[in-house]
């Protein structure tokens, strides 16, 4: 034999040459796990993961930018596509840090529906989730029953803006439209379906031993690493953080309402199933307060303000009000702003969602960023599936609810 070969017992001994025999693989955007919009590339040792790194930008949108050429409400029809499975979320999000910079004070009235709108929303994102995680393990039922009911959160869409999918329903200083009775009918059928969805879904789930075995103790995140990590919502609650922006910077109602705020300590896709199983019955219990407190009165600040889009009864019927509606309609014209930058953040159904604004006095904003979590939350993901196998992808993929449209933004 020549000197400068090795036999093959030599070879496969040597560490140096242990990379060799490790192979990648492209998962993603196709699987139908990942949405046709999330790739990871995969280095397997056979089927167990030794490395996975996740790559952003299929969908190209240039949310950020449109920011800076649409003015503070136009801007609100952009934003409710960054997380489509929760669109009133991130209208709340964006008028939240538009007011803070204004500094405008919303009616009560307003701050309930808002609270009720927000809700709905953070229901419809967890059925969602939860019933996908359980399709992605091959539980077609359980989707199903959760899709039904999202149906329904629709009707509430459409019935209180006009829109199901993308409302587009908030606005500077207030909202579209009041609260309807058939609004107020149709949130109530909500409340009911939504208990007998979740028994149903809790029947066929967690008693479920294929299903509860490829969630428990797969994809587990601990509170340290939670916190390192800067993960927030139900993927840092169910590792034991207990932040909620809700509670520890309060905004709209909650300030006034009785909820809880779930957890877990296990951290793994099991736990955050958990979290998010029982965050749709806070919201349910937080929904139906508001209707039960539910204030009468504006649910626009005055016009006085000079910051608030008049409805058309005031743009038509007063001289103030069909000015203002023409100063803030017109290009370039309009009220003005402070010069100044902000940053406001809510409880989104994924985590913490917040909008860092610049103004150069204009009703457009100078700069606008996100803060979004699904980008945070799918930088976490190599960290927690080392070591598990291709078949628990899915389970923690689905588990972190990775939404793209808040990846390449």
């Amino acid at each position: 034999m020549p000197a400068n070969l090795l036999d093959e017992d030599t070879l496969i001994d040597d560490p140096s040459r242990e990379r060799e025999y490790h192979w990648t693989l492209n998962f993603g955007p196709q699987h139908p796990a990942t949405h046709t919009t999330l790739r990871l590339v995969l280095e397997l040792d056979g089927e167990r993961i030794v490395k996975a790194t996740p790559h952003i930008g299929y969908l190209h949108s240039g949310f950020e930018k449109l920011g800076e050429h649409l003015n503070f409400n136009q801007y609100v029809t952009i934003v409710d596509r960054k997380n489509y499975l929760s669109p009133p979320y991130n209208e709340l999000a964006w008028h939240h840090a538009v007011e803070k910079l204004l500094d405008i004070d919303l009616t009560p009235r307003c701050k309930y529906i808002r609270t009720i709108f927000g809700e709905l929303s953070r229901m419809s994102d967890h059925l969602l989730c939860t019933g996908a995680a359980a399709l992605d393990l091959g539980a077609f039922t359980a989707f199903l029953f959760a899709f039904n009911t999202r149906e329904l959160i629709y009707d509430c869409y459409e019935s209180m803006s006009g829109y199901r999918f993308h409302p587009g329903y908030t606005r500077v200083g207030g909202l579209l439209q009041d609260l309807e009775e058939e609004s107020v009918r149709r949130i109530q059928v909500v409340l009911k379906q939504v208990t007998r969805t979740l028994r149903d879904m809790d029947r066929l789930l967690t008693r479920n031993r294929i299903f509860v075995d490829r969630m428990r103790g797969v994809g587990t995140l601990t509170k340290q690493d939670a916190i390192d990590l800067s993960c927030t919502g139900p993927i840092a609650r169910a590792s034991g953080v207990l932040n909620d922006v809700r509670k520890d910077m309060p905004y709209l109602a909650y300030p006034e309402l009785d909820f809880q705020v779930p957890y877990c300590t296990e951290g793994d896709c099991y736990a955050r199933f958990q979290v998010r199983f029982e965050e749709i019955q806070q919201s349910a219990k937080i929904i139906k307060q508001c209707l039960e407190k539910l204030p009468s009165g504006p649910v626009n600040v005055p016009i006085a303000e000079k910051f608030p889009l008049p409805d058309k009864a005031t743009a038509y019927n007063s001289m103030e009000g069909l000015i203002q509606h023409f100063e803030l309609i017109m290009p370039n014209r309009g009220m003005g702003s402070p010069v100044n930058e902000v940053y406001a953040s809510v409880e989104s159904p994924n985590g913490e969602l917040g909008y860092y604004l610049v103004s150069d006095g204009s009703q457009t904003a100078w700069r606008t960023r996100t803060r979004p979590p699904s980008f945070i939350h799918f930088a976490v993901f190599p960290h927690i599936i080392k070591d598990h196998l291709i078949a628990d992808i899915v389970a923690v993929l689905g588990s972190l609810n990775v939404i793209a449209a808040e990846l390449d933004r």
